[in-house]
């Protein structure tokens, strides 16, 4: 399996691992009324709760990109080693990226998201060119 592939399956497992970070206090915060219900009326979690869920948010809309990056670099046979510690950095960038948002802290989680973003731009080029 290529390295590039094998990370994408190790994002999806991030993906897994956001949802119940983020699920138990936006549960406990809102109430299972709430989160249970309908939500015909929209509720926003607060704080670190929502933090966490915009952060797992975030990464729903990075993973589209770096899935795409992957795709191109498989099937397109254009893997190398600066593919893979593309991805690697993506990956790491992405871990990192959840207690930075979560902890709220200045303009880190932007630094951090940048390096994840940068990672994929890299990957796309590196396998087009």
């Amino acid at each position: 399996m290529p390295v590039e592939l094998k990370i994408l399956g190790y994002a999806a497992l991030l993906q897994f691992v956001q949802y119940v970070l983020m699920a138990v206090p936006v549960n406990l915060q809102l109430g299972p009324a709430y989160t249970g219900g309908n939500r015909d009326v929209q509720k926003q979690a607060q704080g670190m709760a929502g933090r966490l869920q915009r952060a797992l948010d975030n990464h729903f809309e990075a993973l589209v990109l770096f899935t795409i990056a992957v795709l191109v670099v498989v099937f397109g046979q254009a893997s190398s080693a600066t593919t893979e510690a593309a991805a690697w950095t993506y990956l790491v960038a992405r871990i990192l990226y959840v207690p930075a948002y979560a902890s709220g802290v200045f303009l880190l989680r932007s630094l951090i998201w940048a390096v994840g973003f940068v990672a994929t731009l890299v990957m796309l080029v590196a396998a087009l060119l």
